[in-house]
């Protein structure tokens, strides 16, 4: 089997977590467990195979646990795995560039910031690892 060659390591993380939906998701997914529905809410724009795929995808690179439970009507959550919480500080300077370009360019956050918990300056993501 060959071995994937990179030119510069951040290719490697913008393959795993690159793209419009993968850093939105994980987001979510760091304020707690999220089904399927959670995320069609929280992410209108995205559509149901979109988000499939990347959510396979996500658990795939082992970043994501897809949790199945044997019930009628069935019901899946997904999670961040302990691989996946290894990303918290990725995420947390993404979110903090986010606010300082939404600054630079529109003067206010909330003029172009849906209300969400996500955007709630006072909430930090936490590791459940410590």
């Amino acid at each position: 089997m060959l071995k994937k060659k990179y030119n510069i390591s951040v290719e490697a993380t913008l393959e795993v977590i690159g793209g419009k939906w993968k850093c939105v998701i994980l987001c979510h997914l760091t304020h707690g467990k999220k089904r399927t529905s959670d995320f069609r809410r929280l992410m209108p724009g995205i559509t149901q195979k979109m988000l499939t795929q990347q959510l396979r995808e996500l658990e795939h690179d082992g970043i994501v646990n897809r949790i199945s439970y044997n019930q009628v009507p069935p019901k899946v959550e997904y999670q961040l795995s302990d691989y996946g919480w290894s990303l918290e500080a990725i995420l947390n300077a993404l979110c903090n560039w986010g606010d300082t370009h939404i600054i630079k360019e529109y003067g206010d956050r909330s003029a172009v910031l849906e209300d969400s918990i996500l955007n709630n300056k006072d909430v930090h993501i936490e590791s459940p690892l410590g």
